[in-house]
């Protein structure tokens, strides 16, 4: 929970993790600098989707006032005359994203979870998952930024039941996060500023790269939820950021995108450095996990090797991404933990 008492981005993020989440299917671990090399090379490329090469364009906008059509991540056709001038979003990062391509005066509804200072007076219709659909439609949206992640869809069938257009969005990896400032872009005629946005990224990905490249190469654990255990795959935006900071994931097999793994399986791997995502009442300390069964087992967590990052910057993929990098690249790369890495990688 985050100050305010609301629910913080990494309440959320295991919400839609649990959604998603299935048996985790264990395979052979690929080799950890291979991985991190594979991650810096997809991310620091500049976009198919920015330079209009190779990525599904599915978004078009024309000048402004002109109509607008967009193919969303569920199928579906959103066609308007004019883009949008009333946008509800129920996506947090949907929500940044609006307000740094220059369209926060096109946002008429959030959710309870969005915390920047330009939606504050902006009325609330309930959580991203579970909202009003009375407040939407009291509201009288142009559209509807909805998850496409909510396998259930009752939001989309009701609002589309009483002809809200919907737009569904899928936010899982980076990839997914570039096309959301196309089509947001497109969406609001501020397709302009939304290529702006996506160089800005990219140029902080770079950074991020640079810094990375030569440094000792951490094993990590990135916490979503810890009991049971759940973490990010590569196929996800936090994994890849991991890798673009100059990380490895202590289980980078394929499977689901946001396994839940054993302890047993935890304490096997000993990662070299624990991060965990901060921001809410109740979070986990490391003095906890010190005390808790299993968590007091690993290495990196006698010793303290526990970082911590903002959960409202690195589980929310949008226009900020470039700093979430920059965050978890401190958090990997602290004296201590380059020291158990050349530990490890020495014996």
């Amino acid at each position: 929970m985050s100050g305010q008492g609301e629910p913080s981005a990494s309440v959320l993020l295991l919400r839609l993790a649990r959604s998603r989440t299935l048996e985790l299917g264990m395979s052979v671990i690929r080799s950890h600098f291979l991985f991190a090399a594979a991650v810096v090379a997809a991310l620091v490329a500049v976009p198919c989707a920015a330079r209009g090469q190779g990525a599904r364009s599915d978004a078009r906008g024309g000048p402004p006032g002109a109509p607008v059509s967009i193919t969303d991540d569920a199928g579906t056709t959103l066609r308007l005359r004019h883009p949008a001038a009333r946008v509800i979003s129920l996506i947090p990062s949907a929500t940044e994203t609006l307000i740094a391509i220059g369209a926060t005066d096109r946002i008429i509804g959030r959710t309870r979870y969005d915390v920047a200072p330009e939606v504050t007076r902006v009325p609330s219709v309930g959580g991203g998952l579970d909202p009003s659909v009375e407040a939407i439609v009291a509201l009288h949206p142009d559209v509807v930024i909805s998850w496409e992640h909510d396998r259930r869809q009752r939001t989309r069938e009701k609002l589309t039941a009483l002809r809200v257009p919907v737009l569904s969005l899928r936010t899982e990896d980076t990839t997914d996060a570039f096309r959301v400032f196309e089509r947001l872009g497109a969406l609001t005629g501020r397709s302009a500023a939304a290529t702006a946005l996506t160089e800005r990224v990219h140029a902080a990905f770079r950074s991020v790269a640079r810094a990375s490249a030569g440094r000792p190469v951490p094993v990590v654990f990135y916490v979503v939820y810890n009991n049971p255990p759940m973490t990010a795959s590569p196929a996800t935006f936090i994994g890849q950021l991991i890798g673009l900071a100059g990380g490895t994931l202590a289980f980078p097999e394929h499977g689901p995108l946001w396994p839940t793994v054993s302890m047993e399986a935890l304490v096997q791997r000993q990662p070299d450095v624990i991060v965990l995502p901060v921001g809410e009442k109740g979070v986990i300390t490391l003095e906890k996990l010190r005390n808790t069964p299993g968590w007091r087992d690993l290495t990196a967590v006698r010793e303290g090797r526990v970082a911590t990052v903002p959960s409202n910057l690195v589980n929310r993929p949008g226009p900020r991404l470039g700093e979430a990098a920059r965050a978890l690249f401190d958090a990997i790369h602290s004296p201590a933990v380059e020291q158990a890495v050349r530990r490890r990688t020495t014996r």
